[in-house]
């Protein structure tokens, strides 16, 4: 089968991948006016429940078919008519204790605390002995991996609430907002505070800008992401106060360095006590300060006044959200009535983009199916439209999403992702082709990484492991190993730290994995459970040409070209071995499995 694809794929070029780039958006503003009822269709329903959404079932597409575009709008933005959603609550693993937080920046700082104080993380030093760091040691390591692997969990999680919510542009609006304030479990090392900024997102991202902007600001996610706590008076920090101005709200040039400076000494204070916000009044600087050319005592609360206050930032913001929802290209008199629209809604989101969605814009030809889909986007529409009411543990989301450049609570930087076509490589395509693969002939070989540790440090861990398991002492299992000519396959660092004899790194890795994995709750590993034939049967389609139709309709955005549609149809058609799809119904399910994966990898299908 796989060598049956793969030259199909080869031979498949009827659609080039220049055909993802975007065309350029008319500076007319009277786009902005809304489509007219009659102008609503089928094809209009479906674009907007991919783009407010993410994507349609068909049942979906035919009931906001019948809303016309205001109810459609004010269903999607409003919730006007949707369930209620039933969606669980994330369970948490009983994985914290007390003395994790503050959690320490490095494993070094955590044993030098240890061996200054007696205690590091809750954890006492050993009273004599060998090893007496251990214990503190292991706890570093401990949190590590186990903050890690439960905000795997927490993107299960929401992953399912984008897969199943009633409200999908609640969903999508976090994601927008997950991109735009990026915070990573990389810096931030909490698993706890992530959840609860994406929990942030999905209750205020259709609200107020500015409340969303303050509670974000006064986030313990953000707050540690941005290093608050070394933000004091007479030693203010510029990180925070420059990111606000220059990636949230304003833009590179609309801002001096004499504004970030002293809107640095306004945050001063600014810091967090476990998942609460806290103001230190003791280390906040009080004094005069000018910014934007206003001088005041200001705190940082009036320094995001006086950023709100510039109409810069409604442009910028306007801007950013018209080409997560509509195009890239976006001309400067359509930027500047953009914003002055969020300006005229006094920055409330939810009408803004209820005005957006309803646009003649919105559904232009140059609009549709012009966006390339995001990893996140790709994976969840699939399943979605696959009608799959869980997201499968087989393939692993955030090992998937990752391969394909967008692993949740995971951003690369404080910018977060670059969207377009930097989704898109030749190796990237191949990547999102192996997807759906995975998704309709299942991996047998799969290995699930929440409890086999692959990455980084996966393989001294093993190593490790299958020393202790042998029968080693500590000491002789943790040794480096050599290969590669006696080049030293451990890190050096680790290395030096063996030479502390109050501790031993390689093991607390170890340890602290083993700690991890027996606390933390298993990701369920179900693989997606499919059933296209009955698909096909249910809806009584004769032949092999209604049959591609079909798929087709349930997954692209564009129509197939005529050539495009004829091979997939000789495709179909090889495999059953006869054009009457009645007498093919005994074995009709993997023929059509891989039909549905040579579609879902035609570049078409990366367009939304």
């Amino acid at each position: 089968m796989g060598i049956v694809i793969r030259r199909f794929l080869a031979a498949l070029t009827l659609t080039p991948l220049a055909m993802l780039s975007v065309c350029a958006a008319q500076p007319d503003t009277d786009v902005l006016s809304p489509i007219a009822p009659t102008a609503w269709n089928r094809a209009r329903a479906a674009h907007l429940l991919e783009r407010a959404g993410f994507g349609g079932t068909s049942a979906e597409i035919t009931l906001f078919t019948a809303l016309g575009p205001h109810a459609a709008v004010r269903r999607l933005v409003y919730f006007d008519g949707a369930p209620a959603p039933h969606q669980p609550v994330f369970q948490p693993s009983d994985i914290f204790e007390p003395g994790l937080d503050p959690f320490t920046p490095s494993r070094p700082a955590t044993t030098e605390l240890a061996a200054r104080t007696g205690s590091a993380l809750g954890v006492a030093v050993k009273v004599g002995g060998n090893r007496r760091l251990q214990p503190v040691a292991d706890k570093f390591f401990y949190w590590l991996r186990a903050s890690r692997l439960e905000t795997d969990r927490v993107a299960y999680w929401w992953a399912n609430r984008m897969l199943t919510s009633p409200r999908p542009l609640q969903e999508k609006m976090a994601l927008f907002w997950h991109g735009h304030f990026a915070t990573s479990e990389e810096k931030v090392r909490d698993a706890r505070k992530m959840l609860q900024q994406v929990e942030l997102f999905q209750k205020e991202g259709l609200g107020d800008f500015r409340t969303l902007l303050l509670d974000v600001a006064r986030g313990p996610a953000m707050l540690a992401f941005l290093d608050a706590g070394v933000n004091v008076k007479d030693k203010p920090n510029e990180n925070f106060a420059r990111e606000i101005m220059e990636l949230f709200t304003m833009g590179v040039g609309n801002y001096t360095e004499h504004d970030v400076r002293e809107a640095a000494r306004a945050f001063t204070g600014w810091n967090y006590q476990g998942l609460a916000y806290q103001l230190n009044a003791d280390q906040h600087d009080a004094g005069l300060k000018e910014i934007f050319g206003h001088t005041g005592r200001f705190d940082g609360e009036e320094v995001i006044d006086l950023i709100l206050a510039k109409p810069t930032t409604a442009t910028f913001i306007a801007s950013k959200l018209y080409r997560y929802y509509v195009r890239d290209d976006l001309d400067p008199v359509l930027a500047q009535a953009l914003g002055q629209k969020l300006r005229d809604f006094h920055y409330q989101l939810a009408p803004f983009l209820a005005m957006l969605f309803e646009s003649e814009d919105f559904y232009a030809p140059d609009a549709v199916a012009t966006r390339i889909k995001s990893p996140v986007e790709l994976v969840v529409s699939t399943y979605h439209k696959l009608g799959l009411q869980r997201v499968p543990g087989v393939p692993d989301l955030n090992e998937l999403c990752e391969s394909l450049g967008q692993r949740l609570l995971h951003p690369p930087t404080v910018a977060g992702w670059a969207y377009g076509r930097s989704w898109i490589t030749p190796g990237l395509l191949l990547l999102r082709g192996n997807f759906a693969l995975d998704v309709v002939f299942p991996d047998i070989n799969f290995i699930a990484h929440d409890r086999y540790p692959d990455y980084a440090a996966g393989e001294e861990i093993r190593t490790v492991h299958e020393r202790i398991r042998a029968g080693m002492d500590i000491t002789s299992a943790t040794k480096p190993t050599a290969s590669d000519g006696g080049k030293d396959t451990m890190a050096m660092s680790n290395v030096m730290a063996d030479r502390d004899e109050a501790f031993n790194t390689r093991y607390a890795s170890y340890r602290g994995w083993q700690q991890a994995i027996e606390r933390v709750i298993p990701i369920s590993r179900e693989t997606a459970r499919l059933d296209l034939a009955g698909q096909v049967v249910r809806a009584k389609l004769k032949t092999p040409e209604a049959v591609v139709d079909y798929f087709a309709h349930q997954f692209l955005s564009t129509p197939l070209d005529p050539a495009g549609r004829a091979a997939l149809v000789k495709f179909l058609v090889d495999e059953l071995g006869t054009a009457d799809i009645a007498v093919t119904t005994t074995y009709l399910e993997d023929p059509l499995r891989k039909l549905l994966h040579l579609i879902l990898s035609r570049p078409e299908y990366q367009l939304g």
